[in-house]
């Protein structure tokens, strides 16, 4: 199977098995775990932030961002396809009581006007006062899109004048930076609160980060404890991390050449492909533009031997490159999804 559904799906490599095998460790509660705290480091200089909490997953280092920069009552502005808006479960709302506002995007992204349109302040007495944004780098539902430099300072520097908190979802922040060919740190130092997920492009078996400022950070750590992230000799989950960024960031630039690879293929085969929405490693397929559901379509996928995912746009399908596709499972799923879909046959 030719497995496109996600780049969270990957395997750890040989290499990375053994550095977990290798990880010296210690009570990371106590702040005793060396690998750890090595991790913690290295990221919040990757981030261009001061400090680092090393937690079991992305979704917790997002809530626990937005938890430290509201208060309940406040309100978030986010893109309404947003993870943190989709795919945690009403997480603002639950663990830090944040009224959520969704804005339409391009492309995931947000203007300046937009913010200032929507901000809230504290004239009418009834209203929430908007406190944070969150923007998402690169943005998932539409597409592993990238924000381009210039719209994101636009956007952070607004949010600074409105005096507003502003966080980075950054799960796929080095697919971002590697696309842009710019420093990671470029695109994190921007903002009070930053994460970054180590189980998907990096192909940790889990983990994440949050960084920001020392004094921010001391508190996520607080709330890591409250939220039930704390750990004990998790250096052997760090030390797949920290093998990932030493080994796993520039082959990005390999999942990326992937996607357009299989992009180009599918489009040339007759397949709805927008090749202008292929910025990092993913493909997007409007499989209802052939008549199919999205069910239908997946189901014969499957039998041609290659599994997508479905998005959040109806009977839109993605296809995913990650650590374990290899330049052979891309020619193959050329074939085989046209193939499958019938578009060939049609033709």
């Amino acid at each position: 199977m030719i497995d496109l559904r996600s780049d969270t799906l990957t395997q750890p490599t040989a290499a990375m098995r053994t550095a977990i095998a290798a990880a010296v460790v210690g009570d990371e509660q106590k702040r005793e775990d060396p690998t750890v705290i090595a991790l913690e480091e290295r990221a919040a200089t990757l981030l261009g932030q001061e400090a680092a909490v090393f937690l079991p997953t992305a979704t917790m280092a997002n809530q626990i961002a937005l938890r430290i920069l509201g208060r309940p009552g406040d309100e978030l502005l986010a893109e309404e396809n947003s993870h943190v808006l989709l795919y945690e479960l009403g997480g603002p709302a639950v663990h830090s009581g944040l009224v959520t506002r969704g804005l339409p995007g391009r492309a995931g992204r947000l203007t300046p006007e937009q913010i200032r349109g929507a901000v809230r302040y504290d004239e009418v007495v009834h209203h929430p006062l908007t406190r944070v944004v969150s923007l998402e780098n690169t943005h998932n539902s539409s597409g592993g899109r990238v924000w381009p430099l210039e719209e994101l300072h636009a956007v952070t520097d607004t949010c600074r004048e409105l005096g507003l908190a502003v966080h980075l979802d950054g799960a796929r922040l080095l697919n971002a930076a590697v696309a842009l060919g710019v420093p990671t740190a470029e695109l994190g130092h921007r903002f009070d609160t930053v994460t970054l997920c180590l189980s998907k492009g990096l192909g940790c078996p889990l983990g994440a980060l949050v960084a920001g400022s020392a004094e921010l950070m001391r508190t996520a750590r607080r709330f890591k404890f409250l939220f039930g992230g704390a750990m004990r000799q998790a250096g052997i989950i760090a030390a797949a991390g920290v093998h990932a960024l030493d080994h796993h960031v520039d082959r990005l630039a390999d999942d990326h050449a992937r996607a357009r690879r299989l992009a180009e293929g599918l489009a040339a085969a007759g397949l709805p492909v927008d090749l202008e929405q292929v910025e990092t490693n993913f493909v997007q397929i409007d499989v209802g533009r052939l008549g199919l559901t999205t069910a239908d379509a997946l189901a014969r996928m499957r039998t041609e031997g290659v599994a997508l995912s479905i998005t959040v746009r109806p009977n839109v399908l993605r296809a995913v490159t990650h650590l374990d596709i290899s330049d052979d499972d891309i020619e193959r799923a050329v074939e085989a999804i046209p193939r499958a879909l019938r578009v060939l046959a049609a033709a």
